[in-house]
């Protein structure tokens, strides 16, 4: 593609005069940029991509585009923006991907990746051909990618989607972060039905406030576009036990379907009943009502499943499709995850690393617990430091047993952030072992028969971050083994 087309795209009422050469990369790295790239300036939080344009020339980049002129021998492209423009670019560049499909993005505090996770289930089970992006990894069909952040990069994200029309994908199903809206990473991107969980306090070392927190995961609805198209109506699907719909059902132009179990909604849950195994419960819906039975835990997942029925309706996926999906979809990696090795106590894996999904997790867990119910939770490092007291305030108000550890400290001092939890629960009854290892062992070895272990915070994760290393590291099959060590004994 010619510069001058892609700067069209950009900037069509200020046409670009320059040098015209043909654009076969585009990349904001420029360690990747190869012979006939448009290298993107883009500042960061620790460096500047406008200092290393001259090296992303003499690699073979044919373009610049930039927030301030440069002196290098290839044409550059003033902008006020370049995250902004890095977005209109990608999406210009492969072809507007993602109108070539059904997109659905899901934003929430919790239950975005088991949600999207049900929704590709169901899709699949539709016979639908699928591609998965958020937390765990990208997937396109059955082929998984690495993921760096719950929603790539505006250039990442449309080549993604790029990717997924050569495979032929039919619908792309997306975790959407607050971050991501905000930095404008999903701007280009033509979302067909998004999805509101829930909202509670996480990211505030980013946000500053709740309310900034809530507006940015309203960018998602006030962005779902704004025409009606019969054959292409899009889907605004909320929760209708969150106040915070209100707020986004008035942000968008778009179809409403509201889900819940205490409200009102066009998607109801009645008739609850839960077990260690499972849960069932009546759904209620516009278009028919029918009993489901699930392999997911807690009322939390009833809520996700909800959500994802809601997304899945706005597609034309027909009931009956989605409910027998239900009946046989298995849990998702790290979320309420049972670890089972022979031992006559339950031990579960969860990724709770809010004080709201801490606390939904426990009192799940409260609703079939025989014994007690022990937890071993952290709080990670350079992240929203005043949930951590609430955090360790949860921990003992529903469980008989707590244990602080760390999580992933990263550049903190884990002492230090095990310090800021100890101060919201003065006075109470718990242990500190910084160690996550020995937390999990110390856990399992009081553990008796019939007692319940959450292993909160980490979930799917397969490393730990201390300082700028990382450390393998598997809460399942550390517990596993220390069930192992235990039966031996």
């Amino acid at each position: 593609m010619k510069l001058h087309t892609l700067v069209n795209h950009l900037q069509p009422l200020v046409p670009f005069e320059g040098e015209n050469p043909d654009i076969l990369h585009i990349h904001n790295d420029n360690r990747k940029v190869t012979e006939g790239s448009l290298f993107i300036c883009i500042k960061g939080f620790t460096v500047d991509g406008h200092d290393f344009a001259e090296n992303a020339v003499k690699s073979g980049a044919v373009a610049v585009i930039a927030e301030r002129p440069l002196q290098v021998d290839v044409p550059v492209v003033i902008v006020k923006d370049t995250k902004r423009a890095m977005a209109v670019i990608a999406d210009a560049f492969y072809g507007q991907p993602s109108q070539k499909m059904k997109v659905v993005g899901i934003t929430g505090t919790n239950g975005k990746t088991t949600t999207s996770h049900i929704i590709d289930h169901i899709l699949k089970e539709a016979e639908k051909k699928t591609g998965l992006i958020g937390t765990m990894y990208t997937k396109i069909g059955e082929d998984v990618l690495e993921t760096k952040n719950t929603t790539p990069e505006s250039l990442t994200l449309q080549n993604i989607f790029h990717q997924m029309i050569e495979k032929q994908v039919d619908c792309a199903v997306m975790e959407v972060s607050s971050h991501a809206l905000v930095e404008g990473r999903v701007h280009g991107t033509d979302f067909d039905v998004a999805v509101f969980t829930n909202l509670s306090q996480d990211h505030l070392d980013f946000h500053g406030s709740m309310e900034e927190y809530k507006r940015a995961k309203g960018l998602l609805f006030a962005q779902l576009g704004n025409k009606f198209t019969l054959n292409q109506p899009k889907y605004a699907v909320l929760n209708a036990d969150d106040e915070a719909s209100e707020q986004y059902a008035h942000s968008t132009s778009a179809h409403i379907l509201t889900y819940g179990i205490q409200h009102d909604a066009d998607i109801k849950a009645t008739n609850i009943s839960m077990s260690a195994k499972g849960t069932t419960f009546l759904l209620v819906t516009p278009i028919g009502s029918s009993k489901v039975t699930i392999k997911l835990v807690g009322k939390f997942n009833v809520y996700n499943v909800l959500a994802a029925i809601g997304a899945a309706m706005a597609l034309g996926i027909p009931l009956s499709v989605i409910t027998d999906a239900l009946s046989i979809m298995e849990g998702v990696a790290g979320r309420f995850e049972l670890v089972d090795a022979g031992q006559n106590f339950t031990v579960i894996v969860d990724y709770s690393h809010t004080p709201d999904s801490l606390q939904n997790a426990l009192e799940t867990i409260k609703e079939f617990a025989v014994g007690k119910t022990h937890v071993v939770v952290g709080c990670g490092g350079d992240r929203d430091r005043t949930k951590r007291p609430l955090m360790a305030r949860i921990a003992c108000d529903y469980a008989d047993d707590a244990i602080f550890t760390s999580d992933n400290p990263r550049s903190e001092d884990p002492f230090a952030i095990l310090n800021e939890m100890e101060t919201g629960v003065s006075g109470r009854k718990y242990k500190v072992i910084e160690n996550r290892k020995q937390a999990i062992y110390e856990a399992i070895n009081q553990a008796e028969k019939n007692d319940i272990i959450l292993i909160a915070g980490k979930g799917h994760e397969t490393y730990q971050q201390i300082g700028k290393d990382i450390h393998h590291f598997d809460d399942r099959l550390v517990a596993k083994d220390a069930i192992l060590e235990k039966n031996k004994a």
